[in-house]
């Protein structure tokens, strides 16, 4: 049983960064993985963005190839794994980001543009667009990079793996009745 890793309602980082190291090194070290794991705790110096990370983990090393292969499939799993041997809510599960050499973190970024890109066109067009299926994680970053920019919302829209974000001209929201 891992230790209790929230506390009145809050990760406890350094409790959850240790579970985190513990869990990968026993899962590298029973797949033959050749990884090395670097697991840290973010301070908590109130200087974090909205749905930043609060602990980070890295995998890095010779077999990290294997982890990226098809979208990173591996290392999501590993992600997904690691939510269940913690038994962390969905709510904490954004608080946790396992990456790879930089992999996930530049997608992250990439996304970010892209959001930004396409609030803009919606600005400028009026019309929604819709950005390709991705994960719960990936669309909220969408939500969080364009929740700021007038002019445009956010949706969600679709089930499971085809979930999308569309972004829409602030005016055409649906009135509440």
């Amino acid at each position: 049983m891992p230790p209790e890793l929230i506390r009145e309602g809050k990760l406890d980082r350094l409790a959850t960064a240790e579970a985190l190291r513990n869990f990968l090194d026993d899962i590298l070290r029973v797949s033959g993985l050749e990884l090395k794991v670097n697991v840290r705790a973010v301070p908590e110096d109130g200087s974090a963005a909205e749905g930043a990370a609060e602990v980070l983990a890295d995998l890095d090393g010779r077999d990290k190839e294997i982890l990226l292969e098809r979208s990173a499939d591996v290392l999501k799993a590993f992600e997904h794994l690691a939510f269940k041997a913690l038994r962390l809510e969905p709510a904490y599960h954004e608080k946790i980001h396992i990456d790879c050499g930089g992999y996930r973190a530049l997608r992250f970024e990439e996304l970010k543009v892209t959001a930004r890109v396409a609030a803009e066109r919606v600005q400028q067009t009026k019309q929604p667009f819709r950005l390709n299926p991705m994960s719960s994680r990936e669309r909220r970053i969408v939500h969080l990079a364009v929740k700021d920019i007038p002019g445009v919302r956010t949706e969600s829209v679709g089930m499971g793996e085809d979930r999308q974000v569309v972004i829409h001209p602030a005016e055409s929201q649906p009135t509440k009745e």
